[in-house]
């Protein structure tokens, strides 16, 4: 099971670039590579970054 390591703000950074990204891909601004939009969107939604737990990085605040 994949243990949340994206905390609130991280999250909302990482769906609001993945999302800018995608629609500038979508209405032809910066071309294909704007697909690469999906990978912050995917970690945003599911709230796990999989390069994290490789960097000893989490930023979900402790209770």
């Amino acid at each position: 099971m994949m243990q949340c390591n994206v905390g609130h703000t991280d999250r909302v950074l990482r769906i609001t670039a993945g999302s800018l990204l995608i629609l500038l891909s979508l209405s032809g601004v910066i071309g294909a590579w704007g697909w690469i939009g999906l990978v912050p969107l995917a970690t945003g939604i599911f709230r796990f970054c999989p390069a994290y737990p490789l960097l000893g990085m989490n930023t979900v605040k402790k209770k």
